[in-house]
Formats: C-alpha cells, structure tokens, sequence
C-alpha cells in the first residue's frame, strides 16, 4: 500500500483537498473585525489524473452568537482509488477512505479577531491531530490589517501489510510519529480605492518520520536495477513568502495577481506565479484562473542511483524532483432565493473545473519497458478536478 498523506505523494491530496475546500473557507479570509456570515456549505469535489481518482462530500456549518463568537465545523471525506506510477513501481493498486474533521472558533473584541481550532484526520495508516490559533488587528483607520498564526500537528504514521490471504492489516512492528509547527505572518493593505494587496510569510519545522514507508529508490545493478527503501532526513524546515495584488476594474469585475517564492533545508526552490479574473453578470459570478509553478529538486533525490548507498540519504518521491507545474480553471457561481424558505437569506450553486498538467525534469517512468535503466521516457501528469456545491446564507 501507498500512502498519500506523507510527504511522497501528498502533493495530490493537497492539491485536491485545497482546491475543493478553498471557496468553502473562504469566509475565514475575511479581514479582522468582521466575523464570517452564517452560511452552511455542501461540497463534491474529484480529482482524477495519474492513475489516481479522489473524490468525497465535504459538509460546512458557520453560525454566529451574540455578534462576538462564531463557530464553524467541517466534515469532510476522502475517497481513494489509486494505481499511480509510484504505486505500480514498487507496490499494487489500493483503494483508501480518510475522514477528516474539523471545529473552529472566531471571537471578535473591536477591531481583532481571535481565532482557535482543531483538526482531526484519520485513515487505515495515518492518524493526524492539528492545532492552530491567530489573531488579526485593524489599524489606521481599517485600511490595514495585521495577523499572527501558529499552528501544530502531530502525525502518527503505520504500516499497512496483507497477510496470507491477501487481507490488509497494520504492521504491528512500525509505528512512528512526525511533530510540525508553523508560524505565519500576513499583511493586507489598502492602497486605493479599487485596490488591496496582501503580503504573507510563513515557516514551518518538521521533524520525524517524513517519507513514506512503501515508496523505494531504485539502483543500477548490472544492466537491470534494484530497488531498496528510502532514506530521508528527520527534520525540514521550509520558508514561504507570497504578495497578491486584487484590482477592482470600473465595471465591477476584478484582476488578481500572486506571487510565492519558497525554499527549504532540502534544497527544493519553487516559484508560483498566479493570475485571474472575475467577473460578474446579472445573477452569475465567472472566475478564470492561471496558475504556473516551478521547483528544484531535493539534495538527495535521484531517480536512479548508481549504487545502493550512494548518499546518506535517499529518495525516488517524484515530489521531491525537478519540475513544471500548470493548473488553469475557471468556475461559475449562480446565486438565487428560494421562496419556500424564507428565512434564506440567499443561496447560491457554484462549479468549478482545473486541469492540472505536471512535467517532471528528472523522474522517469519506470512502468514503461523496452528501455535501458535511466532511458526510460519522463513522466507527465495530467489531472481534472471538478467541484460543485451549494451554499446557503441564513
């Protein structure tokens, strides 16, 4: 079995989880001294690409009390069906279901906002508990807004092994745990009247157990290769600064522009650039969107060695290579009243598509034969997420 929440293959679950849940939490972005609205949220979101399909519901309830507290849980889930090319280089085809629950709490004093909450994930191999808390302060006049996070997670990791009979069962000789902390910082101005711009940074430390514990390298042996288990460092400490710019056009429509620069201690440089559009029109709101990342690979990544202990540390995770990233989406959103319920104050019913394309610089496909070790073609993603849900204002 593979596991999708560790370090060497979560980038999948991240980019389907953020995608899917990005306009639920949306609210959340809401600068200080305004609490989210009372809203309930219903989600379906698919990721299908790279011999992997992950789809699931996500449920989401906000509700204020008193003008001062408002409280917001979550309920979401992940379906997994996966026959990646990691999978199928070193282990066999799977099916997976995580659940991952959530409950958090915004209380408003003047012009802060202090938030907490909690998030519980679990799954057969994975069992993982996040804390986190930030506060947000307006000043000069509302037109700056000043915020703090921190946030910590601790990670129990298994093993998962079939018996004789091809019963999937949890190895009772491997346990280990992984500790993350992060602390981040945010800045959102506004310059004039059509335009705000936001700047953040965050760092976060990792340590423990941070590769998978199905995922192998491979080593040349003889005109063939072998494969062994990787070797990562216990502990990642990674830097993430970004600034976005959001315009507001004389016809109500809007153009936005984001750019993250990133690096940690295990030699990995990414870039992202961001653009989009939206524009609204009678009862619909339209968005368009462009994303472009690019990344270095890892001091100790090779897609092959030439030996088995080549370097101290080693690793095969295609996340951990050289590569290009594209993603360009658009959405829609239609926004209507429902007469049977008046105490609606409004609903709405958005979609949402992205097409992921992934071209790795240094990470071939082993699964192809025919080829010499090393010869074989690079490996190329290509993946659809689609999400539709339904809000309701109350």
């Amino acid at each position: 079995m593979h596991n999708l929440r560790t370090r060497g293959c979560s980038r999948l679950r991240r980019l389907t989880f953020a995608a899917a849940l990005i306009l639920l939490l949306q609210p959340s972005l809401s600068r200080a001294g305004v609490l989210p609205e009372d809203r309930a949220d219903v989600l379906y979101h698919r990721y299908d690409g790279g011999g992997v399909v992950i789809d699931g519901p996500s449920v989401l309830v906000r509700k204020k009390f008193f003008d001062k507290v408002s409280v917001a849980g979550n309920y979401y889930i992940d379906m997994v069906s996966s026959a990646s090319v990691d999978v199928l280089s070193s282990a066999s085809p799977y099916d997976e279901e995580r659940t991952q629950k959530s409950l958090s709490l915004d209380y408003l004093r003047g012009k802060s906002t202090y938030s907490i909450g909690y998030i519980d994930s679990a799954e057969s191999d994975y069992k993982a508990k996040t804390y986190y808390a930030s506060i947000s302060q307006d000043m000069f006049g509302d037109l700056t807004t000043v915020s703090f996070g921190f946030k910590r997670g601790s990670n129990d990791v298994f093993r998962n092994i079939k018996d004789s009979s091809g019963v999937r069962l949890r190895d009772p000789n491997f346990a280990e745990q992984v500790d993350t902390r992060s602390y981040s910082v945010g800045l959102t101005q506004i310059l004039t009247r059509n335009m705000i711009a936001a700047a953040a940074f965050e760092t976060i430390t990792d340590e423990g157990y941070l590769n998978s514990p199905y995922r192998s390298i491979r080593f040349l042996d003889g005109a063939g290769f072998r494969l062994a288990p990787e070797v990562y460092p216990r502990t990642r400490t990674s830097n993430a600064g970004s600034i976005r710019l959001k315009y507001h056009l004389p016809y109500r429509a809007a153009v936005d522009g984001m750019y993250r620069f990133y690096s940690d201690t295990w030699g990995i440089v990414g870039h992202t650039g961001e653009i989009g559009y939206t524009h609204p029109w009678r009862n619909f709101i339209f968005e368009a969107s462009y994303r472009y990342y690019t990344q270095t690979s890892a001091d100790f990544y090779r897609d092959l060695f030439p030996r088995q202990n080549t370097l101290n540390f080693q690793a095969r995770d295609k996340e951990l290579a050289s590569f290009v990233s594209q993603t360009a989406g658009f959405g829609a959103s239609y926004e209507f009243r429902i007469g049977r319920a008046p105490w609606l104050k409004k609903t709405s019913v958005n979609f949402r598509y992205d097409h992921i394309l992934i071209d790795y610089d240094n990470f071939r496909d082993i699964t192809q034969t025919g080829f010499a070790p090393g010869a074989e073609p690079l490996y190329s993603l290509n993946a659809n997420v689609f999400q539709v849900f339904f809000s309701a204002w109350f």
